[in-house]
């Protein structure tokens, strides 16, 4: 519903574009209101659109529970919400950040990947970020986030631990990223899904095994492997 149309639009690397003509899509919060600019939200669709789904064979209300009832309606208006976070920058262009219900449990507490995704996107240096969770001994899991910076911006020492003050100041201690690692680009889908299983592999040290068809670019995955 939301994908390029070749000819139709300019596109732009890593963005799944607009929706289709008739898909009214928004990026909200928890409450349903609509978010700003380059704000990380709740990636839903408003109205019922031509081919949707109905309902879950035998269970009408896991349905309702599942897709309807996690934003709440506004006016009378519902969202149909899948489970993914996104943000909308000032050309209307929508980039998904990945599910909302991925989560990392860092030393007993849990913390949704997007809302620290969040927190670093809105730092004037960073185009794009992608965080997994790294395998921890003391705490089990720890933070480890990717980075793309915006042209201006060079990748240092000094910014990572900006960034990471950045974190602190916006969410808490607790959600600050252990490591940092810039990227040109990070592995994505041909829709323009962040493909987290390779992160977390990556992130972990470990070599990439298992289906790669999808990935758009496998070049990403080497200059990643190169900068750690």
């Amino acid at each position: 519903m939301i994908t390029p149309l070749p000819g139709a639009i300019p596109t732009k690397p890593g963005s799944a574009t607009r929706p289709f003509p008739g898909i009214l899509a928004d990026v909200v919060d928890l409450e349903g209101n609509s978010v700003r600019e380059n704000e990380g939200g709740y990636l839903a669709v408003k109205y019922p659109w031509p081919g949707m789904m109905r309902t879950v064979y035998g269970d009408p209300d896991r349905f309702r529970r599942t897709y309807w009832e996690h934003i709440p309606p506004q006016d009378g208006q519902y969202f149909y919400f899948a489970g993914d976070g996104a943000r909308r920058d000032e050309d209307g262009y929508y980039w998904v950040m990945g599910r909302v219900d991925d989560v990392i449990n860092v030393a007993g507490h849990r913390l949704g990947t997007m809302e620290i995704e969040s927190a670093l996107v809105s730092h004037p240096a960073v185009a794009e970020a992608a965080v997994v969770g790294k395998p921890d001994e003391v705490k089990g899991q720890d933070v480890f986030a990717f980075v793309t910076l915006e042209g201006s911006y060079s990748a240092s020492d000094e910014l990572k631990n900006e960034l990471k003050k950045h974190v602190v100041q916006e969410i808490g201690a607790i959600a600050r990223p252990g490591e940092i690692r810039f990227a040109d680009a990070l592995p994505k889908t041909r829709s323009g899904k962040i493909m987290r299983r390779l992160l977390r592999t990556i992130a972990s040290g470990e070599a990439v095994s298992g289906d790669t068809s999808t990935l758009e670019d496998m070049s990403v995955l080497d200059k990643l492997r190169e900068t750690s």
